[in-house]
């Protein structure tokens, strides 16, 4: 059954929960970093070339007695191949995540291990964005579901299950989509190691969307694959002693069947390496 996004149940438990005094404890650490990111072999639906675009981020990771926040903040601007509205330039997109989990075994004060998991929280959260082209894309999701977290020594894992309901704009056709409610698989890992002398970290999400209805346009959706992969270098740690400050590494972006297009369609798939840059502060 398809709902308004601004009914839809599910919307108003994450406003509980973010509202809630289990969500509002004071953060015991928090990790904020600024990024920049570059590759130029993006796909977008719709776009016959590929797409060079600079990415400029904001992320920040926080914890508090009960759980954690994530926020991350993207500015994507695009080369020619992905035309603002006027085609006289590329586009530029803002792209807003933000997650909060629930630890279970804290809330309930009980041990919820087991096996090589060591904790299950209740993940909320939403994704919104705005882009300058002439789809004008307005996305609104909010995501609800289990998450199981991994015992990774200095690192984490972290599997979810999640409920996914989105409404988006398309501006060819002059409508607003209210898709269908569908799942969402999402990994998230960061696993710190050494290479020698060289501390290093992998890290990245894959996140697996199932097909949510027809589009704007009257196109069933497929569902959709998005994998971003890095290998980051502690470059702070090497060069002056200051470890988790500057990073720099390369990365790999796959996707297949962009934001539910058809496989095979113009513009469905990404396959592009970048590189990032980021600062800790």
């Amino acid at each position: 059954m398809s709902l308004s996004i601004l009914r839809c149940k599910p919307l108003a438990l994450c406003a509980a929960l973010a509202l809630s005094p289990l969500a509002a404890q004071a953060a015991n650490w928090s990790d904020t970093s600024v990024s920049y990111r570059t590759g130029d072999t993006f796909g977008e639906p719709g776009v016959a070339n590929s797409v060079a675009k600079d990415i400029f981020g904001f992320t920040h990771v926080s914890g508090h007695n009960y759980g954690q926040n994530f926020l991350n903040v993207d500015i994507l601007i695009s080369d020619k191949n992905d035309p603002a509205r006027g085609g006289s330039e590329g586009a530029q997109e803002i792209y807003v995540v933000y997650a909060h989990q629930l630890h279970l075994g804290k809330v309930f004060k009980k041990d919820l291990s087991f096996g090589p998991v060591k904790e299950v929280a209740l993940t909320t959260g939403f994704d919104w964005n705005t882009k300058n082209t002439n789809f004008a894309p307005k996305v609104r999701k909010i995501l609800v579901g289990p998450t199981l977290k991994f015992d990774i020594p200095k690192g984490f894992l972290d599997v979810s299950l999640l409920y996914y309901k989105e409404k988006n704009n398309n501006g060819i056709v002059g409508t607003s989509v209210d898709f269908d409610s569908t799942y969402r698989i999402a990994v998230a890992w960061g696993v710190p190691f050494n290479l020698g002398p060289v501390p290093l970290s992998f890290e990245g999400f894959l996140n697996h969307t199932g097909e949510k209805g027809k589009d704007g346009f009257g196109n069933k959706t497929d569902p959709e694959t998005w994998t971003d992969i890095f290998l980051m270098a502690d470059i702070g740690q090497m060069l002056f002693d200051k470890p988790k400050t500057v990073r720099a590494g390369i990365g790999y972006e796959y996707i297949k069947n962009k934001f539910g297009s058809k496989e095979g369609s113009r513009g469905s798939e990404t396959t592009t390496p970048m590189v990032k840059l980021q600062w800790h502060f």
